[in-house]
């Protein structure tokens, strides 16, 4: 019999979309364990109890208190192991993709990630860039999945029943790396990944200084910024809010971008956005084949207009 068990990713003890995406794909496959990792969880487990899992296992430790690969991967295995786990799961992340092949490593398990689908015991996968989907079969007896998050809409709470909650005693071994010091950068925009509106810049902002009418216009909307490789390569952004298939990828109710060609990279990143607007003064730019709207014109003439005009979110 198969043991579906999902691992938890949250941020300042929220959980994050990936998570509740995960949550989803488990659901059409039957039952499921959740387990959450870290020190001081007690409010993650309270929520957790919400979402229909068998039983929510709970592993609340000092030296759990920062990621750490080593750390993680060994405690997630353990549990795996204790509780016969076949399937492990995460949405995907930077930590998952961090952690989750260690996790597959340790299990002597079959990997797949990108996974949009699953059918008679084949998983569905992206490649590409999205431009094929694969149907694989991962052989080996416990199978490592990082599910693509934005193929999947995120779970909602079923506030009438709670699933039981199990503390899991794990004796964490200490790796090689230790944190030091860790700064969160404060922003007062919606996390990229999570956000409902996310405004693109790419190179067609032309210079710098443009970003500050972007920025005004993303605001306006209440909404997240991200940027195209091109923008992240010259210097106008950090890695952190790339959008693309090498950054992040996002699928909001509404994906605007402005001055992005639209490469197959790109695209990759934010085509499965619920609706896409997209703002170029070349008409013959690829995006505008993605678009469900499209302006052709001057960003710096059309944003600022576009900003007077919308009322604040």
């Amino acid at each position: 019999m198969s043991k579906t068990l999902i691992i938890a990713d949250y941020k300042n003890n929220r959980l994050k979309k990936s998570t509740l995406s995960a949550i989803t794909f488990a659901k059409q496959a039957g039952i499921f364990d959740i387990a959450v990792l870290g020190e001081g969880v007690a409010d993650l487990t309270a929520e957790l109890i919400h979402f229909g899992a068998e039983k929510v296992h709970v592993m609340d430790d000092s030296n759990l208190k920062h990621y750490l690969t080593h750390e993680y991967s060994t405690a997630v295995t353990h549990l795996a192991k204790t509780i016969d786990a076949t399937h492990i799961i995460m949405g995907d992340s930077w930590l998952a993709r961090d952690m989750m092949p260690q996790v597959a490593c340790r299990l002597k398990a079959g990997m797949a990630n990108n996974v949009i689908d699953f059918e008679d015991g084949r998983f569905k996968r992206t490649a590409y860039a999205g431009s094929v989907v694969e149907t694989i079969q991962i052989t080996t007896p416990v199978k490592v999945i990082i599910v693509s998050s934005t193929a999947f809409e995120a779970a909602q709470p079923e506030i009438r029943n709670e699933s039981p909650t199990e503390r899991v005693r794990c004796s964490v071994t200490k790796g090689r790396v230790k944190v030091i010091d860790k700064k969160n950068i404060q922003s007062d925009r919606p996390q990229l990944t999570e956000a409902e509106v996310v405004v693109s810049g790419g190179r067609g902002l032309k210079t710098p200084d443009n970003k500050k009418i972007l920025e005004k216009f993303a605001d306006k909307l209440g909404a997240a910024i991200g940027w195209s490789r091109a923008a992240v390569d010259s210097g106008w952004a950090p890695t952190n809010l790339q959008v693309g298939q090498t950054g992040k990828a996002v699928a909001p109710s509404l994906y605007i971008a402005v001055g992005i060609s639209g490469s197959v990279q790109h695209l990759a990143g934010m085509k499965d956005s619920k609706t896409i607007v997209a703002i170029n003064k070349d008409e013959d730019a690829p995006i505008f084949a993605n678009a469900d709207y499209g302006i052709v014109g001057d960003l710096s003439t059309i944003l600022p207009e576009l900003t007077k005009k919308i009322p604040a979110h």
